[in-house]
């Protein structure tokens, strides 16, 4: 492994010894996503059965190009109506900038031509909505694991917060956001990605339904607990009333 050590990946893995059946129902032990009641427990549940099974970091299922899907459905925002994004997008996202922050050794700010320097890996996979209907896409993009790797990761963080342009924000601890398979998409089945998908630069997490591959990326934080943020349950959506971890 390269991008980030070893280690890093076997705290995040290590999530599986450390989710316990109690009151809270907390996922990650302390600091990490809770839900309480039946809800919660289901939440544990699911997690730590999807864990044991992806221990070893399978990759998903990758396809070929004639596989891909001639109409993908786009839901939610699909442009947003935010100044800033409006005047970046006029500008072809010359001036975009993805910073990065939080728990690192050397934050950073970086531009879409930065990410497109960076190493690139391209899958054609096939999304899963939690609204019932599926679709294969190929997908460009960095590692996100290539790009913690620049910033340099603080021994104490434990999860990836990120945020997007239209106000959603999601949590990935370790274990996921380190998979090779977890990507910062700019590109869509050969051509840069669309505005209605998530221009300029959107995440994909193949082990996981499609609501936690955000759109419209905005920032990424390091940090080492996720309970003090929003209502604790470690995204926007679960807060909604979906589950944490969308595990497929």
């Amino acid at each position: 492994m390269t991008d980030v050590s070893r280690r890093k990946l076997i705290l995040g893995a290590s999530a599986l010894g450390s989710a316990a059946l109690l009151p809270g129902c907390d996922l990650l032990g302390d600091g990490g996503p809770a839900r309480g009641g039946l809800y919660g427990l289901s939440d544990v549940l699911s997690f730590t059965v999807q864990r044991f099974l992806l221990r070893h970091q399978p990759l998903v299922r990758e396809f070929g190009p004639e596989s891909i899907s001639s109409v993908f459905p786009t839901i939610n925002t699909t442009d947003p109506d935010d100044p800033a994004y409006r005047r970046s997008k006029a500008a072809g996202f010359s001036d975009w900038r993805l910073p990065v922050r939080g728990l690192v050794e050397k934050p950073g700010s970086f531009s879409l031509a930065d990410l497109r320097a960076m190493p690139a890996r391209t899958q054609i996979t096939l999304h899963s909505c939690e609204q019932g209907w599926s679709a294969i896409g190929g997908w460009t993009g960095v590692p996100l694991s290539h790009l913690l790797g620049v910033v340099g990761l603080k021994p104490e963080v434990r999860f990836v917060v990120i945020r997007t342009v239209d106000g959603w924000w999601d949590s990935y601890d370790l274990f996921d956001a380190l998979h090779p398979q977890t990507i910062l998409a700019y590109g869509m089945n050969g051509g840069a990605l669309p505005i209605a998908h998530g221009a300029p630069v959107r995440l994909r997490v193949e082990r996981q339904l499609g609501y936690k591959s955000l759109k419209y990326l905005a920032s990424i934080e390091a940090v080492a607990r996720v309970d003090g943020i929003g209502q604790g349950r470690g995204s926007m959506v679960s807060e909604l009333g979906f589950s944490w971890y969308g595990g497929i």
